[in-house]
């Protein structure tokens, strides 16, 4: 009987192996963080059956993390690949100092943030919009070039969140921020005479952090502004409030995240950000005396003017 020699195959031995532990591993986290946005907006779409211990949104999830993971084992080993690269451009981002891990991470953090969160937006529309009442008394009393309120703006970055790092991007904001905690915690509402408006000066009101609603936004507005913040004032019935430009709906995602989870968390805990959409499609954050924290909500929600200050 004739024998054939033994020949061994290795590359088609190692295309049957059954891949590394490690690629189901990477998979499975990648599945994670792709379910957890996917489950999300399931979530907030979904009639809430109102099962027991959420047991309907407990099978939603765990069917959503199966579906990606098995899709995505179909094609690991180019998923796989793909990873490493990425990894390497975040590596590389990192080392140079451009775009690298802590800022990927952020990045997915504030968008998983402001999902979740659901920011409560309302429009403005400026074809509504009445003259600002007591127009030219309130810009000459916003008096952002005095150095008494350039150096109390100071103050208040020095003293509130100036050890909060890794937003560079938005240290403007996060300042104006420590503005807005420096006056909410000292204001004192007082009454005007019962003659008449009297409109405090910013300088003014520094001096005993008292005063109505347009006093309290003439000061915010001066302050905010003498450190580069982009201020506006709001009038409804009855009342003047500040807001302070948060940019795109992108930025917001960042700003949300921050209010959150680093600047003022007790503040807002369990609580959503009030803002307001222009017809420019820029981001406008409440910055009221009511408020505890940034995007506080509303004293009053329809708007009868804007004064903007650029």
């Amino acid at each position: 009987m004739m024998k054939f020699p033994k020949i061994d195959f290795p590359l088609l031995k190692s295309k049957l192996q059954v891949k590394s532990p490690w690629d189901r591993i990477i998979i499975m986290l990648l599945s994670l963080l792709i379910t957890i946005p996917v489950f999300i907006i399931l979530h907030q779409n979904l009639i809430d059956l109102k099962w027991a211990f959420n047991l309907d949104r407990v099978f939603i999830f765990i069917i959503v993390f199966a579906a990606i993971f098995f899709s995505l084992m179909l094609l690991r080993t180019i998923i796989i690949l793909c990873i490493a690269l990425y990894l390497l451009v975040l590596f590389y981002g990192t080392v140079i100092g451009n775009y690298g891990f802590n800022e990927i991470s952020e990045d997915y953090n504030s968008m998983i943030y402001t999902m979740s969160d659901n920011p409560f937006p309302q429009d403005i529309i400026a074809a509504k919009l009445l003259p600002f009442p007591n127009k030219s008394k309130i810009i000459n009393a916003i008096e952002y070039q005095n150095p008494k309120v350039r150096n109390f703006a100071i103050m208040a970055t020095t003293k509130h969140f100036k050890n909060v790092k890794g937003y560079s991007d938005y240290r403007t904001i996060v300042q104006c921020f420590a503005v807005f905690k420096e006056i909410n915690s000292r204001w004192n509402y007082v009454n005007d005479p019962k003659e008449g408006d009297y409109i405090a000066t910013a300088s003014e009101s520094l001096e005993y952090f008292s005063g109505d609603c347009d006093d309290h936004s003439i000061l915010m507005a001066a302050a905010v502004r003498s450190i580069g913040g982009t201020p506006r004032l709001i009038h409804t019935k009855g009342h003047i409030y500040p807001e302070i430009l948060i940019g795109s709906l992108i930025d917001l995602e960042k700003v949300n995240y921050l209010i959150k989870n680093v600047l003022f968390v007790k503040e807002s805990y369990g609580k959503r950000i009030h803002y307001h959409i222009d017809d420019r499609g820029q981001v406008w954050m409440n910055l009221d005396y009511t408020a505890t924290y940034p995007g506080g909500p509303f004293l009053y929600e329809e708007i009868l003017g804007a004064l903007t200050l650029n």
